[in-house]
């Protein structure tokens, strides 16, 4: 068995991933769909970009040059909400939330953007 970190957070363990497709594998598909958005949205964008980078790096292929939206950043800037973990702005702005599950996450963000942009705000 692999070393695998975060299962403590994320509840994921070797034995759910071992069989599943590689970053490379996956990529035409989400190439596809970067390549189909102006911008890309994410809790704490920094974290995500950097990931993202690296995963292209180690398979060698081409990041994508799609702007990131940081939903941290939008929750201070718009809304003043201090702190901003993912679940502090999701309460406030009455977002159901799953935390730590990866497509719950990605509803709450672009759920926070929808929320942006009904304020006015444009990417």
């Amino acid at each position: 068995m692999r070393e695998f970190a975060f299962t403590h957070i994320h509840g994921l363990t070797w034995n759910n991933v071992r069989s599943a497709p590689t970053f490379a594998d996956l990529w035409p598909e989400l190439k596809r769909r970067i390549d189909s958005v102006a911008f890309l949205a994410a809790h704490n964008a920094a974290f995500d970009s950097t990931v993202l980078a690296s995963c292209c790096r180690v398979y060698r292929l081409t990041e994508p040059r799609r702007r990131f939206v940081c939903t941290v950043r939008l929750s201070r800037e718009l809304w003043g909400i201090h702190p901003t973990g993912l679940p502090d702005v999701c309460q406030r702005l009455r977002i159901p939330l799953r935390h730590h599950q990866a497509d719950a996450d990605a509803e709450a963000c672009a759920r926070i953007v929808i929320a942006a942009a009904k304020t006015g705000w444009t990417p």
